[in-house]
């Protein structure tokens, strides 16, 4: 299956996860059109000064790749800087959170897999 961009689903978040700013959420494929056992597959854009909460990851693994920008990730434990390239797990139980540290937007390719 093949689906171009202007076919995708795009909604705007504000205050993702208690975040500050505006996330916008490009959809690739809807969970339903998946068959494997996924909650999100989608293009995450963090505008300037914009982040998403710290929140946990039950019952779940959510893969980051970092496509362009830079970022803070907050694990729960510590802080790390993100940029392009950079590809980050998170699950079975563990937090985390986001933040654009720069003045471009900073995308991520989310994908949420679910256990059951």
């Amino acid at each position: 299956m093949i689906r171009k961009p202007n076919e995708m689903k795009t909604e705007v978040r504000d205050k993702m996860r208690g975040g500050p700013g505006r996330v916008t959420i490009r959809h690739l494929f809807s969970k339903e059109e998946i068959r494997a056992k996924t909650r999100l597959c989608a293009v995450l854009t963090v505008h300037p000064q914009s982040g998403i909460g710290l929140h946990q990851h039950d019952g779940e693994d959510e893969l980051y790749v970092i496509l362009k920008g830079q970022g803070l990730l907050d694990d729960g434990q510590s802080r790390s800087e993100v940029t392009a390239g950079d590809a980050i797990l998170t699950g079975n139980g563990e937090t985390h959170a986001i933040a654009n540290t720069g003045d471009t937007d900073l995308e991520i390719l989310a994908v949420i897999m679910t256990y059951s």
